[in-house]
């Protein structure tokens, strides 16, 4: 197959106008409270053979492009991924990702082979695509509803570990090896798998933040191009050993993220760059994959009760199995049963037993791909109002701290951006009352488009926007310091840190 300079034009120029309209799609998506998925989904069926006449079938390549867009995915949410704000959580999430996937597999398989009459193999399939969660969507809709740490920290974590022993399961039900080996070897399998994908994450975070802080680069560009680079070499160890390069990814991301190298905001700055065009290609291919005349009412049918069997039975049952880690209110429970998104990974998964040739993998792939999009539409709008009505909804109230690097490559500095909401108890607070840790100081204060230099006893207004710059070293104090005058006022140091917990409920 020949490639030419003019089929390069033609290429550049449709990828980039839909890349551009997809890109735009993403503020169309989130003011309706809907994952952006669903909108590149319908642009990949629209260029597919069925409308614009793009013919794509290959599910060889549809499964290796998907991995690798998981992979880069994996790698943003790790190294965005505030590790002080998910440890607490992290017990939760481990559950929800090893305990909660064994019980919605279990119940998944069992309610597709004897309510939907599938065969053993694709009922188990079934279960073990549709049972991860998925980052992309769940926190694509999460951004617009308010909710305390326990409850997105747990959400987080689940969705960046769940991927691992999910894909290690499908790849070994589709390639025959539970036959070969047993179901006590498989499980083995899996745990080694997933414990030696996390040891090779670590030792290369480890390992790749001890490089970067000593490697003096030329260009602050190549530090996010070095660092993704490591998150990708994590993966690629794991897979050459047969281990869980998925696993790998993340928790070497998790590190690296959350280790102090230079250039941090360039770097998760381009990492979100990049997984945002991973999850555009991701999407648009998985609608081209899709035939469209293979959408039988049958087939809606069987995505629409396998969806309920999800929804209602192994979703909560799975989520409650995994609460004896780390017991949690029920309505915390609840809502954490209902914000269990799926989205790209369900349906990129499918592709295994589809490039195996799995019997019945193409109309695995179609019920998944309907069970995803309807689910999505149902699910995804409605959680703001499901988390009212359990009330575990938090009032408005202020963003966390938005840090940036300052560009101070003599001294460790980081700068801070803080907005005074409207329920914000920094209100009437003088600059000096804030108490900031030595070294840290306010630099600015933006009040109605104008700036001015605060002095100590500058009055803090609702609406303002502070710059505090502040020692990396003592970053941490400074952010937990600003928030307890948030939450608690001038008279926070006082109140303890009990006091700053109570704006997390109603």
């Amino acid at each position: 197959m020949s490639f030419d300079a003019h089929q390069l034009d033609s290429v550049l120029l449709l990828g980039s106008v839909v890349t551009l309209l997809a890109i735009l799609a993403v503020r169309v998506s989130s003011r309706a409270g809907l994952p952006s998925l669903l909108i590149y989904l319908l642009m990949g069926v629209l260029l597919g053979e069925s409308f614009f006449g793009i013919d794509f079938d290959n599910a060889e390549v549809a499964h290796a492009l998907g991995f690798a867009a998981l992979v880069l995915i994996l790698a943003e949410g790790g190294l965005t991924t505030n590790w002080r704000e998910i440890r607490p959580h992290m017990r939760m999430g481990c559950s929800l990702a090893t305990l909660g996937i064994a019980v919605s597999v279990a119940l998944m398989a069992l309610g597709a082979h004897f309510v939907l009459g599938l065969p053993w193999e694709l009922a188990v399939l079934l279960g073990a695509v549709c049972s991860p969660t998925d980052a992309a969507a769940v926190f694509s809709v999460l951004r617009v509803v308010p909710l305390p740490r326990r409850i997105t920290g747990a959400l987080e974590a689940e969705s960046g570990l769940n991927d691992a022993p999910t894909v290690v399961l499908v790849t070994l039900v589709s390639t025959g090896a539970i036959d070969d080996h047993g179901i006590v070897a498989m499980l083995g399998i899996i745990a080694f798998e997933l414990v030696a994908g996390t040891l090779i994450g670590l030792a290369v975070g480890f390992g790749g933040a001890w490089v970067m802080r000593r490697a003096a680069l030329p260009s602050s560009g190549l530090y996010p191009l070095a660092i993704l680079c490591l998150t990708v070499i994590a993966y690629a160890a794991g897979a050459a050993v047969h281990a869980s390069g998925f696993a790998a990814v993340y928790v070497a991301a998790l590190v690296l993220g959350n280790t102090d190298l230079p250039h941090r905001a360039a770097t998760k700055s381009f990492s979100e760059g990049v997984a945002w065009l991973a999850q555009i290609g991701l999407f648009v291919m998985l609608g081209l994959l899709l035939s469209p005349e293979r959408i039988t009412l049958a087939n809606v049918g069987t995505a629409i009760l396998a969806g309920l069997i999800l929804t209602v039975v192994a979703r909560p049952l799975s989520v409650l199995a995994s609460a004896v880690v780390m017991p949690m209110p029920w309505r915390d429970l609840a809502f954490i049963s209902w914000a269990g998104l799926r989205g790209a990974v369900p349906i990129v998964l499918t592709t295994i037993p589809l490039a195996e040739g799995v019997d019945g993998s193409e109309r695995l792939f179609d019920i998944v791909f309907v069970m995803v999009v309807i689910y999505t539409l149902l699910t995804g709008p409605t959680l703001p109002v499901v988390a009212r009505s359990l009330k575990v909804a938090r009032r408005s109230e202020p963003r966390d701290l938005d840090v940036e690097a300052a560009p101070l490559e003599r001294i460790a500095a980081d700068l801070l951006q803080i907005k005074v909401s409207p329920v914000s108890r920094l209100h009437g607070v003088e600059v000096g009352e804030l108490r900031l840790p030595p070294g840290a100081s306010v630099a600015l204060v933006i009040r109605e488009g104008e700036s001015l230099v605060p002095e100590r006893r500058t009055v803090l207004r609702r609406g303002d926007e502070m710059l505090v710059v502040t020692p990396r070293k003592l970053r941490l104090l400074t952010e937990e310091r600003l928030r307890q005058v948030s939450l608690g006022g001038r008279l926070a140091q006082w109140l303890g840190s009990d006091r700053a917990e109570r704006p997390e409920h109603p």
